[in-house]
């Protein structure tokens, strides 16, 4: 590792900040350099902090410690996700024999200059009980692999030198933090403190000096591990054929699944990673030994629980033996978790309550690995820490035997109460971990639909066609955006293929894409209807095959929604060409609901009609209202109530079917009221 420091700038951010203050600038702009390292924290690990004399909000001039916000990212935290704690009573509580974790956090809250700033880290009085200005914190990766081994501590003082104190392990919180600050008084020389088996901690009197140490203790470490690395992995055979991601990424997430009642499902998201480390980790013929030993780091029990999902590997032309294998898989990961609760939970001093027993992170020989969460940026963090935690342990066996906490250690940790409001306790959206597909995303319709369903919580997958540029429009709210001509139907299912390895699977398929053709249906030419059976009709049976190949996968329902237009049951003069595929198309959603409705899938449609923009150009709209004999404005309010159908009102009403879990083979008009056009 490298210090990063630049006086340009340091000086640059010292001036953004000028109003916080020089030094709580310089302590944001170390915080930054270390939080950009993923070698170093991901995901709002570790901590920093800064000693200094600051008004309070009364104006009277107190000893402030700011310490960084719990979770805070430090890759991105400016002064105010440092918030400031009165320095003084801090100190005092190391007089105490013991404090408990509800009350720390009540003091931790109760001494904040600012009522209104975010909870301090679960950390401050460790930095508090330190006497250094700047105090850094960090789970570096190098420094781990030597210090989660059975001779951790031999091997820390051996690798960094007597410069460094070495901390047994101790549950984070008050104890943790007497028992550094009796290290550190123990030999005051030090520059630094490995916490075995949780991570590293350096100081100094400038943000600089409280970095560079940092740097120059992970760099002992890591030029440690390399005179000392051997081979690690030994491989496993595997199937000479392995299927893909796209093709396991369903399996697993169905598998995965919690069931609700009325076999309704709480699906996760996944995160799919692979890399040559990681294959040769997940394909070591000793896999299970290393993977189940542990948590690299306290940090990240929260997140991908004590242990890993392993699966066997997923051979092609066998995929149903593996989703049973898989299924049987997830049922005893469930059983010994609830196992382990049991066990720990009798001992706890306050009963906890049992988080949901269902894996975080899945390892699957010859694929990857796979992060679940009930989010895509939860499902990222999962897999981003497994992927640190492979760096880890890969080191660790280079050199020796990985080794993490005690089974009681790991509960603790886990069912912490401090740690665990890290995860915040805000109610999930109707649709949350909830995929949901939309074909002509980019248009009018399509991107209000898919903002729609992301509003209630899906995760969103845009596909339009190339030009389109459906890739900024996702970007918009976060979604994936794909290029796809939706005619050619092996583009569809490669398309289909890319969403599965991206998010796990699909759930809601809004099949929207259309175009319209007109002309008078007894003169119409043959180029002109088979151009629109192609988009109006084919496209919808492509678009449905490929979800329900998915879906089945998955096996946990689904929900088909197609686009039809009111043209589908009331012709309109010279919409013929435009009219016809879109019946066929309601015949087909009607079919889908019929056959597939067994396997949980449901399958409804929307008539929209009169929606500007999209296929209703101004062109279009001055024809068609030429051909009815009406002004334009008469056109586009040419319903009951008398008042123009929006984009918006056709994606509530997408969102209302995906909503309706009992509702099947039904069609939505949405277009101010025709009776002409209602189902009847």
């Amino acid at each position: 590792m490298r210090s990063r420091w630049s006086d340009a700038d340091a000086e640059r951010i010292a001036g953004e900040f000028a109003a916080a203050g020089r030094e709580l600038a310089l302590r944001v702009y170390t915080a930054r350099l270390l939080g950009a390292e993923r070698d170093l924290v991901l995901h709002g690990g570790g901590n920093v902090s800064l000693k200094a004399r600051s008004p309070d909000l009364f104006g009277d001039e107190a000893d402030i410690l700011h310490i960084k916000g719990s979770g805070a990212d430090m890759a991105t935290i400016a002064p105010p996700g440092l918030p400031a704690v009165r320095l003084a009573p801090l100190r005092r509580l190391r007089e105490r024999a013991a404090l408990g974790d509800d009350e720390m956090v009540r003091l931790l809250r109760a001494g904040l200059v600012d009522p209104a700033a975010p909870n301090p880290s679960v950390e401050t009085l460790l930095h508090a009980f330190l006497p250094h200005r700047y105090v850094d914190h960090t789970h570096a990766t190098a420094v781990l692999a030597l210090a989660d081994q059975p001779d951790g501590a031999a091997r820390c003082a051996e690798a960094l030198g007597a410069e460094i104190g070495l901390v047994p392990y101790v549950n984070p919180g008050f104890l943790l933090a007497k028992t550094a600050a009796e290290v550190f008084d123990a030999d005051a020389s030090v520059i630094g403190l490995i916490l075995l088996k949780h991570g590293v901690f350096t100081f100094g009197d400038t943000a600089r000096e409280a970095y560079e140490r940092m740097v120059a203790v992970v760099s002992r470490a890591e030029k440690s591990l390399a005179r000392g690395r051997s081979p690690v992995f030994v491989p496993r055979a595997l199937p000479a054929a392995i299927a893909p991601a796209a093709a396991v990424a369903p399996i697993l997430r169905g598998a995965c699944a919690r069931p609700e009642a009325d076999g309704i499902f709480m699906p996760f998201v996944l995160a799919f990673r692979t890399t040559p480390a990681i294959l040769d980790f997940v394909d070591g013929s000793d896999l299970r030994r290393y993977a189940e030993a542990g948590v690299a780091t306290p940090d990240h029990a929260i997140r991908t629980k004590g242990r890993p999902l392993l699966v066997p590997p997923p051979e092609t032309g066998r995929l149903d033996a593996f989703a049973n294998e898989v299924r049987a898989a997830v049922g005893h990961f469930m059983a010994e978790y609830r196992a382990y609760f049991a066990r720990n939970n009798a001992r706890a001093a306050a009963p906890k309550r049992e988080l949901d027993p269902l894996p975080r992170v899945a390892l699957v020989p010859g694929v990857g690995l796979f992060g679940l969460g009930r989010s895509t940026r939860d499902a990222a963090i999962a897999a981003d820490l497994a992927e640190s935690w492979i760096a880890t342990v890969t080191a660790a066996e280079s050199i020796g035997r990985f080794e993490s906490l005690t089974e009681a250690e790991l509960f603790d940790i886990e069912y912490w109460s401090p740690e665990q409001a890290k995860l915040g306790q805000a109610e999930e959206k109707p649709l949350a971990g909830h995929i949901a597909v939309v074909t002509g995303g980019a248009g009018t319709i399509g991107l209000a639909t898919a903002r729609a369903f992301r509003k209630a919580g899906a995760e969103i997958a845009l596909i339009d066609r190339p030009g389109a540029d459906a890739a900024t429009a996702a970007a918009s709210f976060g979604g994936l955006g794909l290029d796809c001509d939706v005619t050619d139907r092996a583009a569809v299912s490669h398309v289909f293929d890319r969403i599965a390895e991206h998010f796990g699977g699909v759930d809601i398929v809004v099949s929207n894409a259309g175009a319209v053709w007109q002309g008078r249906i007894g003169e119409v030419d043959e180029e002109t209807l088979r151009r629109s059976f192609e988009l109006n009709f084919f496209a919808h049976q492509w678009v449905a095959q490929s979800a329900i190949r998915l879906m089945l996968a998955q096996g946990i329902g689904g929900c088909l929604l197609f686009n039809v237009s009111r043209q589908a049951v009331s012709q309109g003069p010279n919409a013929g060409p435009y009219g016809l595929p879109k019946a066929a198309t309601l015949f087909l959603m009607k079919q889908y609901a019929l056959e597939y409705a067994e396997a949980g899938i449901r399958s409804n449609a929307v008539n929209a009609d009169g929606i500007r923009g999209g296929l209703m150009t101004p062109e279009f709209i001055a024809q068609r209202a030429a051909a009815y004999g009406m002004t334009e404005a008469e056109y586009m309010s040419r319903n009951l109530l008398k008042r123009e159908v929006t984009a918006e009102d056709v994606a509530a009403g997408f969102v209302s079917l995906a909503l309706a879990r009992n509702t099947t083979g039904s069609f939505l008009p949405v277009d101010g009221g025709n009776l002409a056009a209602a189902p009847r």
